[in-house]
């Protein structure tokens, strides 16, 4: 009986903390990576016993992965139209989607022997062999820079140049490693490698860079989910993004 009556409390014990045990998995844009990581932890130490998993790439590959079943409860797209998309595949809480933040698009070059680009026509330059851009079916930057270019009508004169990349990341990587004479990224990614990169210009004539996010439609933990999406309106989490860089919606 002693020992039933022990058994018994020590489930009652185990039972709330396991209840309590919470994991939630995020599908963020590659250019949220170090903001999304000092946001989960900050949102963790508020939430005791949940935990907080990243998965970063381009929005497009995160929304691939989702329809194809990856397990994500929340999804954070650097663009509209991919999470258009998740909205018109029923992929997303449509209830949940809001824009929590905003970016810029720029032009970079690297810090030490870069071309000495002042303007965009400058990319038709010979000092200008390689250009690093998003890929545009799946790389939000990518659509962005074409938007530029197409308005600027240079788009079909520097395809030729054209360094396709996975990620606004890898966009970044290949003009800091001085593999590309330029590229596209947004403004939050060139602060982070600032030794290595310098931003030219601000180029305007795209549609204006908002992330939207939304509670993933088959996720488990959607209460958990909603918390984090509501997280980020919080002032200290709007005050750690915009340390990163980032504007106000």
């Amino acid at each position: 009986m002693r020992m039933s009556r022990l058994a018994s409390i020590v489930l009652a014990l185990a039972m709330p903390l396991s209840a309590a045990a919470q994991q939630i998995t995020i599908s963020a844009a590659a250019s949220l990576t170090d903001a999304f990581k000092e946001l989960g932890a900050k949102f963790e130490a508020g939430k005791p016993g949940a935990t907080v998993r990243f998965n970063f790439a381009a929005s497009g590959v995160l929304l691939q992965q989702i329809s194809q079943g990856a397990p994500v409860d929340v999804f954070a797209s650097a663009d509209q139209e991919t999470m258009n998309r998740a909205a018109e595949q029923k992929l997303i809480d449509p209830a949940t989607r809001k824009d929590f933040v905003t970016n810029s698009l720029v032009l970079i070059e690297p810090a030490k022997d870069g071309p000495g680009l002042k303007a965009l026509q400058d990319l038709t330059g010979p000092s200008v062999k390689k250009i690093a851009i998003g890929k545009t079916a799946t790389v939000p930057v990518g659509r962005y820079t074409k938007e530029v270019l197409d308005g600027a009508n240079l788009w079909t004169a520097l395809e030729p140049k054209f360094v396709q990349a996975d990620s606004v990341r890898q966009v970044l990587d290949y003009v800091g490693r001085g593999e590309a004479e330029a590229g596209f990224v947004y403004r939050t990614d060139a602060a982070i490698m600032g030794d290595k990169v310098k931003v030219v210009l601000t180029p305007s004539g795209h549609t204006p860079v908002t992330y939207p996010i939304a509670v993933v439609a088959d996720s488990k933990e959607k209460a958990l989910a909603r918390d984090f999406v509501a997280f980020l309106s919080t002032d200290a989490a709007q005050q750690t993004l915009a340390r990163f860089g980032f504007g106000k919606p």
